[in-house]
């Protein structure tokens, strides 16, 4: 794998929170905040003025698009990033859900909005330009409700349909774009503490950071009001809102030197809270169960936020607690969590006997006091992928690959949408030797989905089993492109040209590919001196 730095994401929120300082300290004053905040790039939403055209200090919205590209790319190959495949789905379906009940935030371009998760203690999320929207790991498991977690990324979906950032780093002339970029991507490769990202944000001094600050608070107001219509007609209970925001003001002020992270880059003020509650108070009441995959993806998440040997015993401990509760979903989530964590630990025997109990659980009769939620359940996709996850792992026996195999199958029938359902099909045809078939059919899901290197590594693996040392490490390259690792790819495109078993044509493509990479090194490098 290519070395990646450790991203510090505090410094991430803060720069983009702030990210023109220093160039607003030479620009002229900004208008009063009745013009900072602009309209929609589509048709104001009700209660949202149109405040005037942006078109002369926007971001493009295919330049923002490309910005947040290049930033994910940097955050894809950082080991804080959850590259799981059932934690993304369930945040891409719950996230684009909220999209789909409000359009108009998709904007101008209809860009497609993605959603992740980030392995960090503190409770935060944040917004990246483009339609990158990211979630600490710790604010998942903060979240009491789906309602709250639904709160906090309608809100950051506010900020990307307001077309915040885009406003910010539009501050600067369109030429100075690509520089802008290289700042951002810097501060990705920063660590706790480093020189580069503090630089950034203290650059700006006085009356360039009160400004910003400034437009800080207007763009939370806005934001605030964009969530709460979307989470309104997503069919959520408003309250949510409130309630997660007033815990965390509560918490701040009992402990005044924990500030959690979210409310210093979402400033909380009295005023916001009481513009929300008056809203609250204008909406009928809604009540929507929390979903059954809310409770699965909080319990991938405790594992995976901690996955050393006290952080597991500690999950595990958090999920044997959980077991006393009177909710099904609660019950059923918690086995599964000690499924995962089995997982972790290499037994596969326990991982099967809590998934088995969890299965259970979800499908037990109410009554007699037993489970006061949810009803008679069908099939579930995290689940269902559960299964396979035990069936592939390595301390299996080797007849639980043939399994995996057939119950892959009949789950990538049943979830064709599932990306990780897919790529656990392709372990399994791996792991059974049907080396032929996994290629090509990796091969094709390459060309379809050309932003997962998780299909490159898999068709690596498949090649290597082969014994095409070639393609092997040409397929790895297109992999390490993906996580931003240019000079990492190069590296093993000049494996493969060395490699005995090359064709004429591979060498062709070597040369083609190589060539395209040292192009954007090349411009990497000028946009980091510019």
């Amino acid at each position: 794998m290519p070395k990646v730095l450790r991203l510090h994401w505090r410094w991430l929120a803060l720069l983009l929170a702030a990210p023109m300082a220093a160039p607003l300290a030479q620009a002229p004053p900004p208008a009063p905040s009745s013009a900072v905040v602009t309209s929609l790039p589509v048709p104001p939403a009700p209660n949202l003025p149109n405040l005037g055209d942006t078109s002369r200090v926007d971001l493009s919205p295919l330049m923002e698009r490309k910005v947040g590209e290049e930033i994910m790319r940097g955050l894809r190959g950082d080991r804080d990033y959850l590259d799981d495949a059932p934690l993304l789905e369930y945040l891409n379906s719950f996230g684009n859900a909220l999209v789909a009940a409000r359009p108009s935030v998709r904007g101008e371009t209809s860009y497609d909005y993605f959603f992740f998760a980030v392995r960090d203690p503190q409770l935060n999320a944040f917004a990246l330009p483009g339609g990158f929207i990211g979630v600490h790991s710790a604010l998942l498991l903060a979240a009491q409700t789906e309602a709250e977690l639904a709160s906090v990324l309608s809100h950051e979906i506010g900020h990307v349909a307001q077309r915040h950032i885009a406003r910010m780093l539009g501050q600067q002339r369109q030429d100075a774009l690509m520089p802008l970029a290289a700042i951002l991507l810097a501060a990705l490769a920063s660590r706790a503490g480093g020189d580069v990202a503090m630089g950034v944000f203290a650059a700006g001094q006085g009356l360039a950071i009160q400004r910003q600050l400034n437009f800080g608070r207007d763009a939370e107001r806005e934001a605030d009001r964009i969530g709460f219509q979307i989470m309104g007609e997503a069919g959520f209970d408003t309250s949510g809102m409130v309630a997660f925001f007033g815990r965390m003001q509560a918490a701040s002020r009992s402990y005044s030197d924990l500030v959690p992270a979210y409310l210093q880059t979402h400033p909380l003020t009295t005023e916001r809270i009481a513009d929300i509650q008056a809203r609250i108070r204008e909406q009928p009441y809604k009540q929507r169960p929390d979903s059954l995959n809310f409770h699965l993806a909080r319990a991938r998440a405790r594992v995976l936020q901690d996955e050393s040997v006290q952080g597991l015993l500690n999950a595990k401990a958090t999920f044997k607690t959980q077991l006393e509760q009177q909710s099904r979903f609660q019950v059923t989530a918690a086995h599964y969590g000690l499924s995962f964590v089995a997982v972790k630990q290499g037994k596969p025997d326990e991982a099967q006997a809590e998934l088995d109990a969890a299965n259970a659980a979800l499908h037990k009769p109410a009554g007699a006091n037993v489970f006061t939620s949810g009803g008679t359940q069908g099939p579930n996709a995290l689940l269902a992928a559960m299964e396979l996850e035990v069936l592939l792992m390595p301390e299996q026996k080797p007849a639980a690959a043939q399994q995996a195999l057939k119950a892959a199958e009949a789950t990538r029938q049943r979830y064709p949408l599932s990306r990780g359902i897919a790529r656990q099909y392709a372990e399994a045809l791996i792991a059974t030797g049907k080396l032929e078939q996994a290629t090509l059919y990796l091969r094709d899901q390459v060309q379809l989905y050309r932003e997962e290197p998780e299909l490159y590594d898999l068709l690596a693996k498949a090649y290597a089993d082969q014994g095409k040392m070639s393609l092997q490490h040409m397929a790895l390259a297109e992999s390490y492109v993906l996580q931003g690792g240019t000079m990492a790819a190069l590296d093993q495109l000049n494996i493969a040209r060395k490699a005995t078993d090359a064709t004429f044509y591979e060498q062709a493509v070597i040369d083609a590919r190589e060539r395209e990479l040292q192009e954007k090194r090349r411009q990497q490098l000028k946009d980091e001196k510019s």
